[in-house]
Parts: structure tokens; C-alpha cells; sequence
């Protein structure tokens, strides 16, 4: 079975734990990540309130993730956008780019602007980051201890301390895969 085309929202592309753990899953096909240039911005946006020197890292990382997946850009169709209704409109551009990429999943921290029956109604649902990549915990274990092992590793070496696994995934909301990774080790 092919690994599900998934649009990965602004909010878990923003902070780098969450992203990093996500883009190392899909580069081990566990699923196929997709975003629009809007998404994109928005995390740019969101990195330079932290300074100057944020947005451009977040402008080299946007640079990465468009070289390691050059098909990954959806634009959103207008028409589409025009008949969406999502309680925050600033998100009627993410549903509309997976109705348009036909990705049935979107990855978002911000499931109470995503309601459950609406999207169902149009074929695509809404998953929390952490209920999402805790689902890989356990469909594909190795893989996963190696993922999240490698990401733990380079947040340790980037600090320069020692981070507690679980206690490093609370911090990125990511509590239900800390479980998870502890449960395997």
C-alpha cells in the first residue's frame, strides 16, 4: 500500500522538533508530506517574530524541504477556497490545498479550526501531530525508534544538554509519542 498523501500545516512545520520528526517519517515513507507556498510564508512569518536571525534559518530550512520534495507544493484552486467554510478562514487556504492535492489527511495542532463532520463531509480528516506520528509508533517501531532517536540526538547536541526523551516530546506537544517510544526502548 502506497503511504497517504498528507498536507502538513504551518503550526507543526513551526517548531523544528514536530517538523523534524515529521519530515524524518516521511523520508522513511511513512507517508508523502505536502504544503502550499502559503504554509510555507505563514511558518516564515511565524519564525521571524523570534528575530531576524530566525526567519532566515526558517528561510534555509523552506529552501531544504522544497529541494528534498520539489512535487510537495500544492496551490490551493480558488474556486475551491471560495466554497470552504472553516471557522478561522485564515485556514479555508490548508483544507482547500488537500482538496486539491486529494490528500486525505491534514496534520494540524489546531484541530477546533478543522471540524471533524465538515471535513468528513469532504473526504479528509484532521489529526494532532502527536496522534498522528504515535500511530507510526506503532505500525512501523523501528523505524520509529530510529526517527525520533535521531531527532533526540541532534536537539541534545544543538543545546548542548542532556534531554530526557519524553520529557523533550511533552515540550513539542508531542506527550502520547513519548509514551509510545518509551514503551519500545
Amino acid at each position: 500500500m502506497a503511504p497517504s498523501k498528507v498536507i502538513l500545516d504551518a503550526c507543526v512545520l513551526y517548531p523544528t522538533i514536530t517538523r523534524d520528526i515529521l519530515l524524518l517519517a516521511a523520508q522513511h515513507d511513512q507517508f508523502v508530506p505536502y504544503w502550499s507556498l502559503r504554509i510555507l510564508e505563514e511558518w516564515r512569518r511565524a519564525a521571524a517574530k523570534l528575530g531576524p536571525d530566525q526567519a532566515a534559518f526558517a528561510q534555509g530550512e523552506i529552501a531544504l524541504l522544497n529541494a528534498r520534495w520539489p512535487d510537495a507544493i500544492i496551490d490551493a484552486e480558488p474556486l475551491t477556497q471560495a466554497g470552504l467554510d472553516l471557522p478561522d478562514a485564515n485556514d479555508v487556504h490548508v483544507l482547500a490545498s488537500a482538496l486539491t492535492g486529494r490528500c486525505p489527511v491534514i496534520v494540524t495542532a489546531n484541530l477546533k479550526d478543522f471540524p471533524t463532520r465538515y471535513l468528513a463531509e469532504l473526504g479528509v480528516q484532521a489529526v494532532h501531530p502527536d496522534q498522528f506520528l504515535t500511530g507510526f509508533a506503532h505500525s512501523a517501531p523501528k523505524v520509529m525508534l530510529r526517527v525520533v532517536g535521531q531527532v533526540h540526538a541532534t536537539a541534545e547536541q544543538l543545546s548542548g544538554q542532556h534531554w530526557p526523551l519524553r520529557k523533550l516530546l511533552k515540550k513539542a506537544r508531542l506527550p502520547r509519542l513519548g509514551k509510545a517510544m518509551e514503551n519500545l526502548r
